[in-house]
């Protein structure tokens, strides 16, 4: 049976320029979720065909992945590469794309902007979605505040209430229903969810796989030197960390300076 992982990378991140790429501890951010993939790739082996795919519409993120052994013919739509197109839609493109030739029953979809990642959860969670009768799956994180207590919209009048509201008053929060907060870290898809066109994740058959630990999403600048601090200490605490080798070279030209220096370095190249 054909199980596909696709990893998710488009050039137009506002937030962070070209960040799929960007060096993050001198490795480029989608490194952490090629490694995360390989060994998810090498436990079910024995059971699935797992198949690597990436979904981009830039030349340059895909030579980049070619660095690590990923290789594709598709390329994104810069329909469905745009500030208003999901990321849903260009899954399910990237499925139809593929489906004759690798026929695949289950689709896993990686986020290449979250490297807190664990390869745990992974595989955890691809073992809860087999034994399940729902078509889908998104990841969860507890939610810090609950729509039922904390949160406020305006309503018809113009004044604000609970977001969620329920058939009795309640004072404690304790007493509302657990709610979660949303990640995209990653996603599962069932055959029957791409040949069925959702428009959306919620299908109603969909469950949840809640991460324990913390999610860490890089849409900022800031972001990533957040997660260049937490990397570090990780390993100083002799917590496993990915790491990948680097056959090449490699220049963050963040500055004008580094710009300056890399077209130097070129031209000592010798092809």
């Amino acid at each position: 049976m054909n199980s596909s992982i696709t990893r998710c990378a488009i050039v137009g991140s506002k937030g962070v320029p070209g960040k799929n790429i960007k060096l993050l501890n001198e490795i480029p951010l989608l490194a952490y979720s090629f490694k995360s993939t390989e060994k998810f790739k090498s436990v079910n082996s024995s059971e699935y065909n797992v198949i690597i795919n990436l979904s981009t519409d830039c030349e340059d993120i895909k030579k980049v992945a070619s660095e690590f052994g990923i290789h594709t013919k598709y390329t994104r739509s810069e329909e469905l590469s745009n500030d208003t197109a999901g990321k849903l839609d260009a899954i399910i493109d990237l499925a139809k794309f593929h489906q004759e030739d690798q026929d695949i029953e289950c689709n896993y979809v990686l986020d290449v902007s979250s490297p807190s990642r664990s390869v745990e959860n992974l595989i955890l969670a691809f073992e809860e979605i087999k034994k399940s009768e729902a078509i889908n799956f998104f990841l969860v994180n507890n939610a810090h505040k609950n729509a039922y207590f904390y949160m406020v919209e305006k309503n018809e009048k113009g004044f604000y209430e609970t977001c969620k509201k329920l058939d009795k008053n309640v004072l404690s929060r304790q007493l509302v229903p657990k709610v979660f907060e949303l990640n995209a870290s990653f996603y599962f898809f069932k055959k029957e969810f791409i040949e069925r066109g959702f428009k959306s994740v919620y299908s109603g058959a969909s469950t949840i796989y809640e991460m324990k630990h913390i999610y860490f999403d890089l849409d900022e600048k800031i972001d990533f030197e957040f997660m260049k601090f937490l990397l570090v200490k990780l390993i100083q605490m002799n917590k496993k960390v990915i790491s990948y080798p680097l056959r090449g070279y490699w220049l963050d030209v963040g500055k004008h300076e580094d710009f300056e220096k890399a077209q130097i370095d070129i031209k000592q190249v010798k092809f």
